[in-house]
């Protein structure tokens, strides 16, 4: 995926097509591609060099623009076999525990790859993630969205139940996207460098407990528990209101950080603004 913006499409970068009626395409533009849609052709010779933000047309006169696609738009039209994360919550993981370029990322519960993908665009290219998955079927597809956005060299894939222990050690942070994630604990444990990061998202109340309880006695300390709600507002200048629709609750987000020795002082399920001295 290229990461520099530049004024015109060129060979190799990630266009996105949004036709009249807001359907969206994402796909890769090289010499002498062609993208097929039922409203007609589009040579990609004939897109190359134009400016982004462009109208083009298919052969049949259907009217697209042409745009470099955001992170968001690729995540949501990730190719999967499994519930993909969300933008919504993915930008606030990647802020919470501080992941940025160089950093070194663990990832359990590769699925389709979709935050995968949002953890390799973040990390940039001195930085590296390493998911794991126990399900071929699932990595092989990751490995073809990775591919597809140029981002596989920033990312090792391996295939193992995490059960067995990561191989990494004093890595910045990890990620549990896991039904289970309270029985890796101590696996996520030895892989993070004293106070990293560790983070996870789960459907239901009775999950997240389960996992504060393992937190607690692993010494994970500053924990934090919350959720992600996105309303859309029409953009209407003279009929502004909230969309019919709205993306309520997806997960509950779970962050502490791992420290050495137990806290018996410290309530650390406060959230830092109810902290008193």
């Amino acid at each position: 995926m290229n990461t520099i913006n530049t004024a015109i499409a060129q060979d190799g970068d990630i266009a996105e097509l949004i036709s009249a009626q807001n359907k969206r395409f994402i796909f890769r533009l090289v010499t002498d591609g062609k993208f097929e849609t039922h409203r007609g052709y589009l040579s990609h010779n004939d897109l190359l060099g134009k400016p982004w933000g462009s109208q083009v047309f298919s052969h049949l006169g259907s009217q697209f623009v042409l745009l470099q696609p955001s992170l968001a738009d690729i995540l949501i039209e990730t190719r999967r076999n499994t519930q993909i994360m969300y933008p919504k919550d993915i930008g606030f993981i990647l802020i919470s525990m501080d992941i940025g370029p160089g950093k070194l990322v663990l990832e359990a519960g590769t699925g389709s790859g979709s935050f995968t993908t949002a953890l390799a665009f973040t990390v940039g290219v001195q930085g590296k993630v390493t998911t794991y998955e126990s399900r071929p079927e699932f990595q092989h597809l990751a490995q073809k969205n990775l591919d597809r956005l140029g981002l596989s060299d920033r990312v090792e894939f391996k295939l193992r139940d995490i059960s067995e222990g990561f191989d990494e050690r004093n890595v910045d942070a990890v990620f549990l996207d896991l039904p289970n994630p309270q029985d890796y604990i101590l696996q996520a444990k030895e892989a993070l460098k004293p106070g990293g990061y560790l983070g996870s998202i789960l459907p239901t109340t009775n999950q997240v407990s389960t996992l504060l309880i393992a937190l607690r006695r692993s010494n994970f300390a500053f924990i934090e528990v919350c959720e992600i709600l996105l309303r859309y507002y029409k953009a209407v200048a003279d009929r502004l209101r909230p969309t019919d629709r709205m993306v309520a609750h997806t997960g509950y987000l779970v962050f502490s950080r791992s420290i050495v020795t137990e806290l018996s002082y410290f309530d650390n399920s406060a959230h830092p603004e109810e902290l008193t001295e």
